[in-house]
């Protein structure tokens, strides 16, 4: 199955999670996973929230930020994977003068 991205409508999403701006996103989902290529555009986030059922992975494609993760912050750059296991905590900060653009997968665990 191929998923083109590059056909998809970008959805804003202000505030996301109770982020800061808007997250930019083309998504595919399932009924048991979703697949993303998100952006966040300088100063935005994904709020801070709890995977329950679930694990998330992004993979930074472009720019730089930093992840909160289970209170503690990480620094992520192009090239970088951050995996956030089920019953963690996460956010996604862009704190660069630059897009923050990623690919992220949400998996449901059974």
């Amino acid at each position: 199955m191929i998923i083109d991205f590059k056909h998809m409508e970008e959805q804003i999403l202000p505030n996301f999670k109770g982020g800061e701006k808007s997250y930019a996103v083309k998504k595919f989902t399932d009924d048991r996973n979703m697949i993303m290529h998100g952006r966040l555009e300088s100063g935005a986030s994904i709020g801070l929230h709890t995977h329950e059922g679930n694990c998330e992975m992004f993979y930074i494609i472009e720019g730089t930020g930093k992840v909160l993760m289970d209170g503690e912050y990480e620094r992520v750059e192009a090239g970088m994977c951050h995996y956030c296991p089920i019953g963690h905590t996460h956010s996604l900060i862009n704190d660069s003068d630059s897009d923050l653009v990623f690919f992220a997968v949400v998996a449901e665990q059974k």
